[in-house]
């Protein structure tokens, strides 16, 4: 048992935000502070790990004060210390991780390396105090499309997986191709506004055997070939189109997928997470598609879709009631699958 009002900072370096945040007994976020890399890396299409790396060296002791400030707290008053120490880019864990060992050798306080995933599943508990498991998580990043069940707190199955792309590396992919640039998330959904989604028929990849598993190359290659095309022929590419009718084809799987196994493992709640969590076309056509088959939709606000270090606070109160504990031989694992400790 924990005690009553149990604060966690929690530490998230996983990639290009460097965050800090205060959470009471895992769903109350008292302060979540986010030093955010994006306009350093859309000079050059992408994160650059190097620069990424180094840019958390110099703010992580930043982020931690102003979430302490914010919270009103000091680290006398916190009870743990959460850090995501896989997956991402091993420079940019590492600065966490270290940072996390130091504050817990030194201030005396328990550690628990988090998973970066469940983080982003457990983002939704912020927002629905009432939620509980169990419930199937889409989990739709620019590094992961997972499809999980979430038997319990930090007990999950993996339903279905990509098997190349996940959703959010295909956006960026095709943002590029069709000259948005980076972040290509957001840029595709606002562009798809102004396009027919059913203006091209490009490709949904279904995996022979594995009812649930998700492939985007297929469709990212389809896209490059429609626009390469285009050219050759000196035809005029309708931006606004390729983005809508690319932005159906994944939205089209993701949300059959997610359907589907929820209707076949008898399950009434589906979740969202992860930055694509926030794509308006994937939330309203997950919506409807729940509000047809009876089932409740669950996603976080978008501040919480996108890397955060309050997803990692919660993650890491439930996995310490779990029995969860880190040394301080914990290490940065930059390929950690889901479940694996």
């Amino acid at each position: 048992m924990v005690k009553e009002d149990f604060l966690v900072l929690g530490i998230e370096t996983s990639c290009d935000e460097t965050a800090a945040a205060v959470v009471r007994n895992g769903r109350e976020v008292l302060s979540n502070f986010i030093s955010s890399q994006i306009d350093l890396h859309t000079i050059y299409g992408g994160v650059v790990p190097e620069i990424a790396s180094r840019k958390h060296i110099e703010q992580i002791n930043k982020v931690i004060k102003e979430a302490l400030l914010k919270a009103k707290v000091t680290l006398d008053d916190i009870d743990l210390i959460g850090v995501t120490y896989g997956p991402g880019l091993v420079g940019a864990l590492l600065v966490g991780v270290a940072q996390a060992k130091a504050i817990s050798y030194a201030a005396g306080k328990p550690l628990v390396g988090v998973h970066h995933i469940e983080g982003h599943v457990y983002a939704n508990f912020i927002k629905y105090p009432e939620l509980e498991p169990p419930f199937l998580c889409l989990i739709v990043s620019g590094g992961h499309s997972h499809l999980v069940m979430v038997k319990d707190y930090s007990e999950f199955e993996i339903l279905g997986r990509t098997r190349d792309d996940a959703a959010g590396e295909a956006y960026d992919k095709v943002a590029r191709a069709i000259g948005l640039g980076y972040p290509g998330g957001p840029k595709i959904d606002a562009l798809a506004k102004e396009g027919n989604r059913h203006a091209i028929e490009f490709p949904r990849a279904h995996i022979a055997g594995a009812k649930y598993d998700f492939s985007f190359s297929g469709l990212k290659s389809a896209v490059l070939n429609y626009i390469n095309s285009a050219k050759m022929k000196n035809e005029t590419i309708n931006k606004a189109d390729v983005a809508a009718s690319f932005q159906e084809a994944v939205v089209d799987v993701l949300v059959t997928n997610t359907i589907s196994a929820a209707l076949d493992y008898g399950i009434d709640k589906v979740a969202l997470a992860g930055g694509v969590a926030s794509n308006t076309h994937l939330r309203g056509s997950m919506e409807k598609a729940c509000k047809e088959n009876n089932l409740e939709l669950y996603y976080p606000d978008p501040i919480y879709c996108t890397d955060n270090a309050a997803m990692i606070a919660c993650a890491a109160y439930y996995d310490y009631i779990k029995g969860a504990r880190s040394g301080l031989d914990l290490n940065a694992v930059p390929n950690l699958r889901l479940g694996q400790r």
